[in-house]
């Protein structure tokens, strides 16, 4: 058997395990899904608990799949749902709350507060964020709040935060090791894109002790070895990134300029800008795609809060439909969605609006609207906000992008690529290998132990699975696009604040 590469892609809605061999075939697979909790509107949460035992399940399954085994793995790597945050105790590795999910509205009041205090630039120039809920620096700010004693006990030093590749290092470890990489870190709102370091400025204001928070190191290095006890051995934890960069790494993104869209639960451009970070004036963000060799490469994104999400809202919330695979039929046997738009503002919008204020709308409904053309509505909503984020992209950049690179669950219908492709006017790229957020985890982890030279290598296993042709006329896409602008500005503001 052949040496291979473990990665762990811990997801919003399921963790899973992935070996890959050295051409970046991914050799088998597993998942599991996981509880999604809604204590209260706006407020998401899932049980930590729950998520380390599921990632642990489904990696003894990858090893005693008959494919692979603890012995032939020389790495692991680890790619994860980003901002969403969690606060455990550092003697037990116990949570001592939920994990607040990165869709949670519940600090959009204190993120006004800041905005009136003046923070908003600040924030934005050190962190390359906006002042938002999304991120998790406001989460814990609210856990520590909120949740009796915990103040105390973090000022005690008893306590430890992290995103969920923090977590599931420590665990991995046994408590052992308490990290993150700079990519994770650049998505608190605590942390400063150019210094490198956690902002002192901000964790004053925010009220957050410092101790708290985890090393920050490369995005490709040894952080420390599985606890032997789990798989049967010591294995090296050699990678990390969250999600988004992961995936971009693993679409080799690797010139400047060069941008890929990944549809998951959300969806999440990113275009490499390169060793100097750019501010957007547009809506982006700026963050750190990666660390690697002593140097950071900085991404602009555009990061779209639901898009699979609203999928699955169409099987388990109006039960339309009972699988995924489902919309792409039911939407081409309809010729258009007979003027209906869906806005899926579930969690407030993302970029390029950032309104955490805005709710999930459908306008234009008749009495021969039907589920066909609902589905078809949700699937188009994915393509528009695309395209709002490439725009903004553009004008930030001045690069006017020759094609797309997509992946994530959703590229696997082909009625939504093509659309994308259709919307933008331009070529849309599926590659050979659509799970590229875990297949880039496993190459910064294999970098850091010699599995892989070089980014040349891994740029050449790239392949291409089909490439998407516009073939939409222009006076279509420009009227399509413009009634769906009309449409997210009446889903806008339908909250008011608290």
């Amino acid at each position: 058997m052949a040496e291979v590469i473990l990665s762990i892609d811990q997801g919003t809605t399921s963790s899973r395990a992935i070996l890959f061999t050295h051409d970046g075939t991914p050799l088998v697979t597993r998942a599991q899904e996981f509880e999604q909790l809604y204590p209260k509107p706006g407020w998401v949460e899932h049980r930590p608990e729950e998520i380390w035992n599921a990632q642990v399940d489904v990696i003894q399954q990858v090893l005693k799949s008959g494919v692979g085994s603890q012995s032939d793995v020389v790495a692991i790597g680890i790619t994860n749902q980003r901002e969403t945050t969690v606060v455990w105790e550092r003697s037990t590795g116990r949570p001592v709350h939920n994990a607040i999910v990165w869709q949670d509205r519940r600090t959009a009041g204190y993120c006004d507060q800041l905005k009136a205090a003046g923070w908003e630039q600040t924030i934005r120039e050190k962190t390359g964020l906006v002042v938002d809920p999304y991120f998790s620096g406001t989460k814990l700010k609210w856990l520590l709040d909120n949740v009796d004693g915990l103040r105390q006990r973090a000022e005690r030093g008893e306590l430890a935060f992290g995103t969920i590749d923090s977590y599931l290092i420590n665990r991995l470890t046994n408590g052992a090791v308490h990290v993150t990489d700079v990519s994770n870190a650049s998505r608190t709102m605590l942390f400063n894109i150019h210094t490198l370091d956690w902002d002192d400025d901000i964790l004053r204001e925010f009220d957050i002790p410092r101790s708290m928070l985890p090393e920050v190191r490369g995005s490709s290095e040894i952080y420390g070895h599985s606890d032997p006890r789990l798989f049967g051995r010591e294995i090296p934890i050699a990678g990390a990134a969250g999600d988004q960069q992961a995936a971009t790494f693993g679409q080799a993104c690797f010139e400047n300029g060069m941008a890929k869209q990944t549809y998951g639960t959300g969806s999440f451009m990113l275009m490499n800008i390169g060793r100097e970070p750019l501010l957007s004036e547009s809506g982006l963000l700026t963050t750190i795609a990666w660390g690697l060799n002593n140097e950071v490469t900085y991404a602009l994104e555009g990061a779209i809060f639901v898009t699979g999400a609203a999928v699955q809202w169409l099987r388990d919330g109006l039960q339309i439909i009972q699988s995924a695979s489902e919309t792409g039929q039911l939407a081409a046997s309809v010729e258009s969605t007979g003027g209906v738009y869906l806005v899926p503002a579930f969690a407030g919008l993302g970029a390029p609006y950032w309104d955490p204020y805005a709710r999930g709308t459908i306008v234009g409904l008749t009495r021969g609207t039907g589920r066909a053309e609902i589905a078809r509505a949700t699937l188009e909503s994915a393509a528009y906000q695309t395209r709002d984020v490439l725009e903004a992209m553009q004008r930030d950049s001045g690069i006017d992008f020759r094609e797309l690179r997509v992946d994530g669950g959703m590229v696997v219908n082909d009625f939504l690529m093509q659309f994308q492709s259709d919307i933008i006017d331009r070529p849309v790229e599926r590659p050979a290998v659509p799970e590229t957020t875990a297949l880039g985890a496993a190459y910064l982890a294999g970098l850091a132990v010699g599995f892989w030279n070089d980014q040349d290598e891994i740029a050449r296993n790239w392949r291409l699975d089909h490439r998407f042709e516009p073939s939409m006329e222009q006076s279509a896409r420009d009227s399509l696009y413009r009634n769906w602008q009309r449409a997210v500005e009446r889903s806008r503001a339908w909250i008011e604040p608290e």
